[in-house]
């Protein structure tokens, strides 16, 4: 009796399912939300109506020059960013709670057993999903801000840590996606996970800012500098000659993040929580 010829591997093995099906299975969900296409469009819409601002609202004879320019010309680009990763975070959430809210999800890991590889999907899908409207957006701003000083006479030279600072943008609101997703998976609840990103992105913050200076408590603020919006935010800071500096002498000992520091602590964020978020997925009940 000739023997049996071996099953070919597969991900999910007798499932037959692929991690390139599975892949393409969470970009259909995706786009057909229609949650992430309007999302999309807000967070274009955000960056290109704010951008113009600063420069618009600032006389002549205030603008810097040099570096402090370039600084300035990246803070006007990236002006709206602190709205615009709430949207990300939005994006990021219903792209798993939405599923858990309509059982859509016991279809899923029925396909996909293992769990993970499903969650590593989403992940992946979503993560470059947010990156490509986040780098959309930033052109669109960066051609719109560029044009704008050009018309008031500004000498804008580009350097590398301009376009570096203009990447970490779009960097940032893709990993803010991709943390609202674990957090998402954790929480399983729409609203439960939107609000855990507020108060991470916005309440936190603000609240460890204000309690600091208003205490004159430097620790507290270097807490907050470890939050993930705060670290994030260093990712698109120009690194304009002398600002650490000042600041440091306003507040001895106060812990100022570098661009690379800002995207290892947010990465941080996203290992833990994407840690927990698997462990739970594999465990509880769909």
């Amino acid at each position: 009796m000739s023997a049996a010829a071996p099953a070919a591997p597969s991900l999910q093995g007798s499932h037959g399912v692929t991690f390139g099906g599975v892949l393409r299975s969470e970009w259909i969900k995706l786009r057909s939300l229609r949650s992430t296409f309007w999302c999309a469009v807000i967070i274009v819409v955000l960056n290109v109506a704010l951008s113009p601002l600063l420069l618009a609202v600032l006389p002549a004879d205030q603008l810097p020059s040099g570096t402090s320019l370039l600084s300035f010309i990246v803070s006007a680009i990236t002006v709206g960013s602190g709205f615009t990763s709430l949207v990300a975070a939005v994006i990021g959430a219903l792209t798993i709670t939405g599923e858990f809210g309509t059982g859509m999800i016991r279809s899923t890991f029925t396909a996909v057993p293992k769990r993970t590889p499903a969650l590593a999907a989403k992940a992946i899908v979503l993560t470059l999903a947010v990156f490509v409207v986040a780098v959309v957006s930033v052109a669109l701003s960066t051609l719109i801000v560029l044009a704008q000083a050009a018309g008031r006479g500004l000498d804008v030279e580009l350097d590398g840590a301009f376009w570096l600072a203009l990447l970490g943008d779009a960097g940032y609101l893709a990993l803010i996606g991709l943390m609202a997703l674990a957090i998402g998976a954790i929480i399983r609840n729409t609203a439960g996970a939107i609000a855990t990103m507020v108060g991470l992105i916005l309440v936190l913050p603000n609240i460890a800012s204000l309690v600091a200076a208003l205490a004159k408590v430097t620790w507290l603020q270097n807490v907050g500098e470890f939050l993930p919006s705060t670290a994030g935010s260093r990712m698109y800071a120009y690194p304009a000659s002398g600002l650490d500096d000042v600041t440091r002498q306003v507040q001895p000992g106060a812990i100022l993040l570098e661009p690379w520091q800002g995207l290892l602590v947010l990465l941080a964020w996203i290992v833990v929580l994407g840690a927990v978020a698997i462990v739970l997925v594999r465990r509880r009940d769909a």
